[in-house]
């Protein structure tokens, strides 16, 4: 039995509860209920604070945590980093009054500046040579110049609506966050055997995101110059209709690219183009 820690609330824990739903790990009861099984694959969710998980992975509380990187850079916790989620993704940024004119770094010598992240601001501040007053908060940060009890702020930005709300702007990302898998150095040989069942449902969940599978009747003539407009994963399936001279052709084509890809296979006589979208793919 793995146990995995979770934040107990908030944007990154609906995330990594709908990562392990699409990896087809049922988790029943209440939230408030501080460790729940899984009803249908060997593993317990424990539900903590963010700041709590690197702590509890790193004493064997917990053998796996869902954290965002910015916790776990904070925290300083020995685990192992095991793959990046690519949800909940932020940055940690310093920002300052709006009416204030910023001249680089410099500014903030000799400044009073707020967050929760201490530990990576004075790192960051060392290593440009910056030495300012850092003033911890737990909570609200962006309102604290605006209440005089800083100059700036340092703290996590998603949208920025907050630091508008707050006349602030932002004028230096020190660093880009995610959701981590992280886990206990010290698992077991059946603990990671769990692990890497687990690895191999996120994988396939996390490969099918953003993918859709395409399909579409293609003239034999033009399928030459069709399959090279086809970024599939190796090449497209190819099969020959009941009508003569017309092939199904089945390919998957990232969301990104879709519509232009799309619009060049229409050109070239793609016809019935149905697009259906992945929910697995194993690679």
């Amino acid at each position: 039995m793995l146990r995995i820690a979770v934040q107990s609330k908030g944007r990154l824990y609906e995330d990594t509860m709908n990562l392990l739903a699409e990896a087809g790990i049922k988790i029943s009861g209440n939230k408030r209920t501080l460790l729940i099984e899984s009803t249908n694959f060997p593993i317990e969710v424990l539900y903590l604070r963010d700041d709590d998980i690197p702590q509890s992975v790193a004493t064997g509380v917990a053998d796996l945590g869902i954290v965002g990187k910015n916790e776990l850079e904070e925290r300083g916790e020995d685990v192992d980093t095991i793959r990046p989620l690519g949800f909940s993704k932020c940055r940690l940024s310093l920002a300052i009054p709006r009416s204030e004119e910023y001249t680089g770094l410099s500014w903030f010598e000799g400044k009073k500046v707020a967050t929760s992240y201490p530990r990576i601001l004075k790192r960051f501040m060392q290593e440009n040579g910056v030495r300012c007053d850092i003033h911890v908060i737990t909570g609200s940060v962006e309102i604290s110049p605006g209440i005089g009890l800083s100059d700036a702020i340092f703290d996590i930005v998603s949208s920025g609506g907050t630091l508008v709300s707050n006349n602030l702007r932002e004028v230096e990302v020190v660093m880009k966050s995610e959701a981590l898998l992280i886990g206990n150095k010290t698992l077991s040989e059946e603990k990671r055997a769990i692990l890497d069942e687990l690895l191999f449902r996120i994988e396939a969940v996390k490969t099918a995101e953003d993918k859709k599978y395409v399909l579409m009747n293609v003239p034999s003539e033009r399928l030459a110059d069709i399959i090279d407009v086809l970024p599939g994963m190796k090449s497209p399936t190819v099969m020959p209709l009941a009508t003569p001279g017309w092939n199904s052709v089945h390919t998957v084509i990232d969301e990104k690219s879709f519509w232009q890809i799309i619009s060049r296979l229409k050109e070239l006589g793609a016809e019935g183009i149905l697009v259906i979208p992945v929910e697995k793919m194993i690679v």
